[in-house]
């Protein structure tokens, strides 16, 4: 039998999606799963994106321009305004998802054995797309006692290699919750023009800022308008992560023009998904407050319970809607296993993310885990009680 490549085993698994079969299996036997392992939001996605759907009147279901269409850019372009972020349509590139927009980014900007400097704890999939470009990660790790601040810029400093290509951060940060001010922003400026690095930011979670620190988009940092490479998506801010619409957004005409050849090979972005984006744009403010709102709620009352729960810590995430938590546990992985395969109490279990798959190094997240505040207040509250109750069972108990 022919064998898979070795670039398909070496892929990794999602740490936050590696669970679902075991999931599934707790459903089928009846087990409630409270789903705190991903960031799909359960707020209702605007009235208004989903009156664009009922309402297409289209006859032809048609390719759409490979970059997008201009009038969904255009909407793009006055968004960013409202933020600061200086750019215009021609800077503005769709993807399928912020997850396209990444994985053309590190293609279009890398070649294999290149490095990307990241702070760590990141996004999982960031390593995958790295992979599939035949890069590097290389780990700047934050710990939690810092609250997962930046860590000091002389440790990526360290790190700096003749191979090194770029900085990728996500601000406010996922899995953390982290927001980095405005001199620790600074500090990546000064890195980025210091040697003539790409900068990616991932700046999806912008709505979600929680502090009264200002959110700075790479875009707000002078001298280095042509290293940003920044990520967007539609996803979160709309709650209408099934459309898959993203953005990739570049003053740097090289690397637009090849993004554009992957986005011509892939033809172009889901034709649906860009109309319903588009009608968001127009999403009330009302709708917006709402949302916020909850998740500052929500955010108080999570982090609440997980440190009143004996042996559990978590730091004040600033935004976003994660956080990772520190459990008296042996191993993440194989406790996060554990409450779907073994565990229930009074017919439910919680499903989280172990941040193991958040670091380059899995040791560095052995006894945390993601978890993600998208469920509501009541739900919460009878998560956390499960998890309390799973921790005074757990075999693998630590303190």
């Amino acid at each position: 039998m022919p064998h898979i490549s070795q670039r398909g085993q070496a892929m990794p698994e999602s740490p936050i999606r590696k669970l679902a079969p075991l999931a599934n299996k707790a459903k089928a036997r009846g087990i409630k799963v409270f789903h705190l392992n991903i960031g799909q939001p359960d707020l209702p996605t605007p009235e208004i994106a989903l009156e664009a759907i009922r309402n297409i009147s289209l006859r032809i279901l048609e390719y759409s321009p490979s970059d997008g269409f201009p009038s969904l850019k255009s909407k793009l372009a006055a968004y960013y305004h409202r933020f600061k972020i200086d750019v215009t349509e021609e800077h503005i590139i769709i993807t399928s998802g912020g997850s396209e927009a990444v994985n053309f980014a590190f293609m279009s900007c890398l070649n294999p054995g290149d490095e990307i400097i990241v702070p760590e704890p990141a996004y999982a999939n960031y390593t995958a797309f790295a992979q599939a470009a035949g890069a590097v990660l290389r780990p700047v790790v934050s710990s939690i006692e810092e609250g997962f601040a930046l860590p000091p810029i002389e440790k990526f400093e360290e790190l700096i290699s003749p191979r090194s290509k770029g900085i990728l951060i996500c601000n406010p940060n996922n899995p953390t919750g982290y927001l980095y001010t405005r001199s620790e922003m600074n500090k990546i400026r000064d890195l980025v023009r210091k040697h003539d690095l790409y900068l990616f930011s991932d700046e999806v979670y912008r709505e979600f800022c929680y502090t009264g620190a200002p959110y700075i988009s790479a875009f707000h940092l002078d001298g280095i308008e042509e290293n940003v490479v920044l990520i967007d998506s539609v996803s979160k801010r709309y709650s209408e992560c099934g459309i898959r619409i993203g953005a990739l957004v570049t003053k740097n005409k090289e690397v637009r023009k090849s993004v554009m050849k992957f986005c011509q090979a892939r033809l172009s972005p889901p034709l649906l998904g860009q109309i319903v984006a588009e009608a968001s744009m127009d999403t009330p403010e009302e709708y917006m407050r709402y949302v916020y709102d909850e998740y500052v709620e929500r955010r108080k009352f999570l982090i609440d319970g997980l440190n009143r729960i004996p042996g559990v810590y978590s730091p004040i995430p600033m935004g976003a809607f994660y956080t990772v938590a520190r459990l008296p546990i042996d191993d993440s992985d194989r406790f996060c296993a554990w409450l779907l395969s073994d565990f229930e109490y009074e017919g439910r279990t919680v499903m989280m993310a172990p941040a193991s798959g958040f670091y380059s190094n899995p040791e560095n997240g052995r006894n945390e885990v993601r978890i993600a505040y998208v469920l509501d207040k009541e739900e919460l509250k009878e998560a956390l009680l499960v998890l309390q109750k799973a921790l005074e069972a757990y075999p693998g108990r630590t303190q």
